[in-house]
């Protein structure tokens, strides 16, 4: 991540409040749009209470400069920009006028409080510093990581998670797309001549619409698209010292104690199983848990622990049982789909090769792998003490799953992650 971190909310505009008053073409329905390229955010959400267009050398607040774009969200547009009082790189993050706005309150909470803590001298950040806020009026499968970066990842992960759950907040959406790596404070050193001569300079793809009208003359559609910027390196090229962790993207956090929630928004391949067999049940901080395992496996692995972002429910549940057996009676009878994978006492319909349990996930999708491209492969108690970890976190019943305390106290955290993460301090 550039230096800090800014966190925009654009107030809500006359269009959307007042249908009667949109511009033509933007008050009943939405312009088509091409599909764009890889990278760029879905234009047909350019709409009243949807993205708020941004466009290179744009000054926000009349302090940050855009000069790159970093990526998107459901939510948010992210953005590189100059901070024009301190000279320095920062992210900038453009909500929707739909999107929750409680992220940045949930954020300047977290880091006001934040103190790492457990485990480590010193300070090690594991949030995103929130430096500015404002308002903006608007129309509207994987690389693998080498060993010791991925279990200093997942260390410094749960930690977050720790410091979340500590001040009383569930994450609510864990999953790999929300993990951040810090960028080398270097980066401040370039000019943004520089930048784009390191990096390239931004692309700018014309946005069309389908029913041929120009774009440009839509007030709250961008005149282009721009592709994100790649700042990184593969995942293997990174090394301990550099693998240092953000846990972004609070805009779904809640407090368990304070309001209910009943709807998980995390992606179907980490939601736990209890937000589709009990969804008038309020989700807990053992959502996160079992998300967080989820994870963890990814970072060491080079895909999902649940295969498939594109299948649906119920062949998710299917893996899900392959990996923990029999789920609670009253899940299990009220599965309507349970026909198709098992019958009544659960023994599955499929031939034992089609079985994928825990240890044949590890060996195919974190062994093998690794085995192929002459990396470290992960020893066998090392092995044991982690599958009983996430076999653990990824309990059926909530009640069950420890807290995320209980994780940061478990065998494979204590003499295999951690002391990975606190290497990248020395």
């Amino acid at each position: 991540m550039p230096d800090g971190y800014i966190s925009i909310a654009p107030s809500h505009s006359v269009a959307r409040d007042n249908p009667a008053s949109a511009p033509k073409g933007l008050a009943f329905g939405r312009p088509k749009f091409p599909k764009a390229s890889s990278g760029v955010e879905h234009l047909g959400d350019y709409r009243p209470g949807g993205y708020r267009p941004i466009h290179l050398d744009d000054r926000l607040d009349n302090r940050y400069r855009i000069v790159h774009k970093l990526g998107h969200g459901t939510f948010s547009t992210v953005w590189l920009a100059v901070d024009n009082k301190t000279s320095k790189y920062v992210a900038v993050k453009v909500g929707t006028a739909d999107a929750p706005r409680t992220e940045i309150d949930v954020l300047s909470q977290l880091t006001q409080n934040e103190t790492v803590h457990m485990d480590f001298e010193g300070e090690l950040r594991l949030i995103p510093v929130v430096l500015d806020r404002f308002d903006l009026s608007g129309p509207n499968g994987s690389s693998l990581f080498q060993l010791d970066a991925a279990r200093s990842l997942a260390a410094q992960l749960a930690m977050a998670a720790c410091l979340v759950h500590a001040q009383g907040y569930a994450h609510g959406d864990l999953h790999l797309g929300n993990l951040l790596l810090q960028l080398p404070a270097s980066l401040n050193n370039l000019s943004i001549r520089q930048l784009y001569a390191g990096y390239g300079e931004p692309e700018q793809e014309p946005v069309v619409r389908l029913d041929t009208q120009a774009a440009s003359t839509e007030p709250g559609v961008p005149s282009y698209a721009v592709p994100p910027v790649w700042l990184g390196i593969e995942s293997k090229e990174i090394i301990l010292g550099e693998a240092k962790l953000l846990l972004s993207d609070f805009g779904v956090a809640f407090r368990p104690s304070d309001n209910s929630r009943f709807e998980s928004y995390t992606p179907l391949v980490y939601r736990p199983p209890e937000a589709f067999f009990e969804p008038t049940t309020p989700l807990t901080f053992a959502s996160d848990i079992w998300s967080l395992g989820c994870v963890i496996f990814e970072l060491l692995a080079h895909r999902s622990l649940i295969d498939g972002f594109l299948a649906p429910q119920d062949e998710i549940t299917a893996q899900q049982v392959e990996l923990q057996g029999l789920m609670p009676p009253e899940w299990w009878t009220r599965w309507e789909k349970r026909p198709n994978w098992y019958d009544e006492v659960g023994k599955p319909l499929s031939n034992a090769s089609d079985i994928w349990s825990w240890e044949r996930r590890f060996e195919q999708w974190v062994q093998n792998p690794r085995q192929s491209k002459g990396m470290e492969k992960i020893g066998d108690h090392e092995r044991d003490a982690l599958l009983k970890l996430l076999a653990w976190m990824l309990a059926w019943r909530p009640s069950e799953r420890p807290s995320v305390r209980q994780v940061l106290e478990t065998e494979w955290r204590t003499r295999w992650a951690l002391p990975a993460a606190r290497s990248i301090k020395d």
